[in-house]
């Protein structure tokens, strides 16, 4: 269960970059939103760090593991901690290039729980390991 719950939101995670993450009404003219993806550093890291999740499942799924020393479920848990305090930054932080926007889009708040859920699947992955 653990395995398909890191694979579904990673992918989601993934997809989250290209959604919008700030979205508002310019003074005049059409409403203005800003993708994931074009929001600096975070947006591009956040994308990497839902493909690593994917390509941890795709690889646990052929039969490729990680060394004992390192298990998946802590790779997993660690990555969604690390995506969780990235988007967590653009939550709170909007960049002021974007000040424009009056506020955030659902593509954050997406982000936001698809990050929590591959840490929820990390933490389950764990307790089967167990």
């Amino acid at each position: 269960m653990g395995g398909r719950i890191a694979w579904v939101a990673g992918l989601v995670l993934m997809l989250s970059s290209f959604m919008s993450w700030y979205a508002g009404a310019s003074v005049e003219g059409p409403t203005l939103a800003v993708i994931g993806w074009h929001t600096g550093t975070i947006g591009k890291i956040v994308f990497f760090l839902g493909a690593l999740v994917v390509l941890l499942a795709i690889l646990h799924e052929v039969g490729i593991e990680l060394p004992p020393s390192l298990p998946e479920s802590l790779v997993t848990i660690g990555v969604g901690a690390l995506a969780t305090v990235l988007v967590l930054i653009r939550v709170i932080s909007i960049p002021d290039t974007f000040a424009g926007t009056s506020g955030r889009g659902i593509g954050l708040w997406i982000a936001l729980l698809s990050a929590i859920g591959v840490i929820a699947a990390g933490l389950l992955r764990a307790g089967e390991d167990l």
